[in-house]
């Protein structure tokens, strides 16, 4: 089987997802055609020779349906020739796409393809698709599915997580975000992006707040408890879970990932087109995981996702280096870390979603552009990108550095 290898990595900056976000007043197009232009410029290719373009978007819904791979392409002037697919997995719908065009790539049926995403949930809201998790109270019951934020509750419940406990973790991703920022690590992956005019919309990220404390956070209020309480489920979860007095309401919007636009491209490639087109390689992507978990705690997965990974290139925790577990909640990174016996020193190294936003279907391309970046800088050998997904799934992807 061949090896894919990723030659770059770029992603515009994460806008607040609210109408005063410095992206707002684009469409997901723009994004997308930002970055699909911007890796093609960076790598000097010939967009010609692409076998295909997939991009992750989890609402395929109004400004993001039809297929944003295709559109974004052709808005970005590129060949006619070139086709496009959207992966849509929720959470796990950029990293997907990355893993997507890894297969074409590692299985013969495809030398070079450009993998991404885009989410613009200023537009469009999450679960802006609907389906039977937003209406179907029968189904719900019958699959013991529970709202994301309840379900982190969950989590920390289960685990014995404290408030204080989950809000230190997210001062740590504002820290290390704000760290990371200053000494401008990963700086040279950010497109900025312009408006239809020309003038500048936004150039570098503007979710994050250095200077969090314990203290800020101690005084915001839990985001979820009304739902547990009021949508039932926390009555739900205590038949799940007999043994449960309650559930223990400590996530908010400071220790949750943010609501952000965004989008990301990466060039993925064969040897052979390594050595035809003459590119150089960053990372090579060397497996890839996705797995199904328990929907009433559905955000634990990403533990199984990266030993399901790691097991089939024969390798443990031991053997990787860096992590980057997507921030969706505190409780997320705390549970893997427990599941995993993986330090935090090893995971997150630049701060994460808690500090950066979480673009939905984009993010997963981003952490994989990261957490290159990041190998390269610490001189790293491998590392493992992992997401909980939600209705139960997780996604994970093994990188290595090229020799």
């Amino acid at each position: 089987m061949s090896a894919a290898y990723i030659v770059d990595a770029v992603r515009t900056p994460r806008g607040r997802g609210r109408p005063d976000g410095g992206l707002h007043t684009l469409s997901p197009i723009d994004l997308g055609a930002a970055v699909l232009k911007a890796i093609v410029e960076r790598t000097n290719i010939d967009p010609a020779i692409a076998d295909d373009c997939v991009l992750g978007c989890a609402e395929t819904v109004n400004d993001q349906g039809s297929n944003i791979a295709r559109s974004s392409w052709l808005y970005a002037g590129l060949p006619d020739e070139v086709p496009g697919m959207v992966v849509s997995r929720f959470c796990g719908s950029g990293l997907d796409a990355v893993n997507t065009a890894a297969a074409k790539v590692m299985s013969g049926q495809a030398d070079v393809v450009v993998a991404g995403g885009v989410e613009m949930l200023s537009l469009v809201p999450m679960l802006g698709t609907g389906g039977p998790t937003g209406s179907d109270a029968w189904f719900n019951t019958a699959s013991w599915l529970t709202p994301q934020g309840v379900a982190a509750d969950l989590i920390a419940t289960v685990n014995g997580f404290s408030r204080k406990e989950v809000d230190a973790f997210a001062v740590k991703s504002q820290d290390k975000a704000a760290a990371a920022q200053a000494e401008g690590r990963h700086a040279n992956a950010i497109v900025p992006v312009h408006d239809f005019n020309g003038e500048l919309a936004l150039a570098k990220d503007e979710h994050p707040r250095p200077g969090t404390t314990v203290e800020t956070l101690a005084g915001l209020r839990p985001a979820f408890a009304d739902m547990g309480l009021k949508g039932g489920f926390d009555s739900l979860l205590k038949r799940r879970y007999p043994d449960l007095i309650g559930i223990d309401h400590v996530h908010h919007a400071g220790n949750s990932s943010g609501i952000v636009d965004g989008a990301s491209a990466l060039l993925i490639v064969s040897e052979e087109a390594l050595k035809r087109h003459d590119l150089t390689p960053k990372a090579r992507i060397s497996g890839f995981a996705q797995v199904g978990v328990d929907p009433s705690i559905m955000l634990i997965g990403p533990d199984a996702a990266c030993r399901k990974c790691l097991g089939r290139a024969a390798l443990d925790y031991d053997d990787i280096d860096l992590f980057e577990i997507n921030e969706a909640f505190a409780a997320v990174v705390l549970d893997f870390m427990k599941r995993s016996d993986v330090n935090e020193e090893r995971i997150n190294v630049s701060g994460g979603a808690i500090a950066y936003g979480h673009p939905i279907g984009a993010t997963g391309a981003m952490l994989t552009g990261t957490l290159v970046d990041d190998m390269a800088r610490t001189g790293a050998r491998r590392g493992v990108v992992s997401m909980c997904v939600g209705v139960g799934m997780a996604v994970a992807t093994l990188l290595e550095t090229v020799q």
